[in-house]
């Protein structure tokens, strides 16, 4: 597992009760869904890391 590093991010309140919802929805934490948010538009970018953006495991 590879170390994950934390930053501030200033959100919107109406943007982070949409997020807070959507986490809810599928039975994320709110960081799991902003990472899972972040991994899917790199994805669809093209601009995923060599290892897939894989930094951990996960039943997703």
């Amino acid at each position: 597992m590879s170390k994950k590093k934390a930053f501030a991010l200033r959100i919107s309140e109406e943007t982070m009760k949409a997020i807070e919802k959507w986490a809810a929805d599928e039975f994320r934490s709110t960081n799991g869904q902003l990472e899972w948010i972040i991994r899917e538009a790199l994805k669809k970018a093209n601009r995923l890391p060599k290892n897939g953006g894989q930094e951990e495991s996960s039943s997703e």
